[in-house]
């Protein structure tokens, strides 16, 4: 699939190429649209290229050695994922698949080097991104280390609303599926303490759930919840 560059000259990530620069990187890059619920690349597979979304959602999941499925984050449109070698690994640490129809773009892994090098702009941004989610890894840990798991779930949710919410009837829609198993994931708890808080919340009238849909009411009580000091 052809890639137009101004369908991704506005993105964050390459806002501040020159226009030649943005046409010579997208020259090596390929697009392709993913079906809901095809996989993009599996763990541990070889590394052979690392990718940008351009449209959809990705859910990332990882299995852990003792067999646990962890769902690690979600990919959003403009979001670079899968760059294994900026990470000094040959293969993908996760499971991406897609949560909704989706577009990709792809660039081979063996030209990460020269995109770097070539683009200290974009290298920049690459590297802001990797240390977001670190970050974000770091802070998800924090909470499973020291929060209860009400807070975390509050978190969470609050996450999902800050970047994939969708105003709708005086609320946020998370446009993507999301399961309470997913969220269970994301926390670090059951699927029974979830599906109990989550149901503590709609009676509340905080958020209205339904088969992998969730709506968020009320941002600032989930706020209060989520960081009862502050």
């Amino acid at each position: 699939m052809a890639i137009d560059t101004s369908v991704v000259r506005n993105l964050p990530l390459f806002r501040k190429l020159e226009p030649a620069e943005l046409t010579r990187l997208m020259a090596r890059a390929t697009a392709r649209r993913v079906p809901m619920g095809e996989v993009v690349f599996e763990q541990g597979a070889t590394a052979h290229a690392f990718f940008l979304l351009l449209h959809g959602r990705l859910k990332v999941s990882q299995v852990t050695q003792e067999g646990q499925q962890v769902m690690v984050r979600v990919v959003h449109p403009g979001d670079l994922f899968g760059f294994a070698r900026a990470l000094n690994r040959p293969d993908y640490p996760g499971t991406a698949r897609a949560a909704v129809d989706s577009v990709i773009v792809s660039w081979p892994m063996a030209d990460w080097d020269a995109v770097v090098e070539n683009n200290p702009r974009l290298a920049i941004n690459a590297m802001q991104t990797i240390g977001e989610r670190l970050d974000e890894a770091h802070t998800r840990l924090r909470e499973m280390s020291t929060q209860e798991v009400e807070r975390r779930v509050a978190h969470a949710v609050l996450r999902l609303a800050e970047k994939a919410g969708r105003p709708e009837g005086g609320g946020l829609r998370i446009d993507f599926p999301i399961t309470r198993q997913d969220i269970a994931e994301m926390t670090g708890t059951t699927l029974h303490t979830v599906s109990r808080i989550l149901s503590a919340w709609e009676g509340q009238g905080l958020v209205e759930g339904g088969r992998q849909k969730l709506m968020v009411n009320d941002t600032a009580a989930l706020a209060r919840i989520a960081d009862p000091e502050s």
